[in-house]
């Protein structure tokens, strides 16, 4: 077929003349997605329940989080994003919720790199809206107002972790950092 304006209409030039994504047929670009969604631990502690409901003091909050991976087998990984958060103020711990979100990763045909790359930044930025709704219902069963944890750039810090291993390798081997 043709062009019709600016509509490409025949697919066979770009999939390889057969309708397969490589030209031998097979499927061996580079794919990741998330197969499934869990959670894997979940505590809340309300531990001065119901004094701190008449607690007037705004309590300090103290948001943690960590990321893990774990190779299940040559093409799954668990991806564990780890959410710890508290309310304390002079009276007390108002709560604390600890939360293990997980996520099955499945890849194929992608560099150590680009593994690393999927496991700690686009991984954990799939998984987030889901483990930070987990995180508000829990505070609010616990009889408070939900806790809406702000977005995260996982990206971001996954860059920045990356620049900093690469000057503390620098300056172990000697070498200036900046230079090349």
């Amino acid at each position: 077929m043709a062009d019709q304006g600016d509509v490409l209409t025949n697919l066979d030039n770009i999939m390889g003349g057969n309708g397969a994504s490589g030209a031998n047929g097979h499927d061996d670009g580079p794919i990741a997605g998330l197969v499934t969604q869990y959670v894997k631990d979940l505590s809340v502690e309300n531990p001065r329940a119901p004094e701190s409901f008449q607690w007037t003091e705004q309590p300090q909050l103290d948001v943690q989080f960590n990321i893990a991976a774990r190779q299940i087998s040559d093409e799954f990984t668990e991806v564990e994003l780890k959410i710890t958060t508290s309310a304390k103020s002079s009276q007390g711990t108002a709560y604390m919720v600890e939360l293990a979100y997980c996520g099955l990763v499945g890849m194929r045909n992608m560099s150590d790199d680009q593994r690393h790359a999927f496991s700690y930044a686009e991984a954990p930025r799939i998984l987030f809206p889901f483990a930070r709704r987990v995180i508000a219902d829990a505070v609010r069963d616990a009889g408070f107002q939900p806790l809406l944890l702000d977005p995260i750039d996982f990206q971001g810090l996954y860059l920045q972790q990356l620049q900093q291993q690469r000057l503390q390798a620098e300056q172990l081997a000697g070498e200036p950092a900046g230079e090349a």
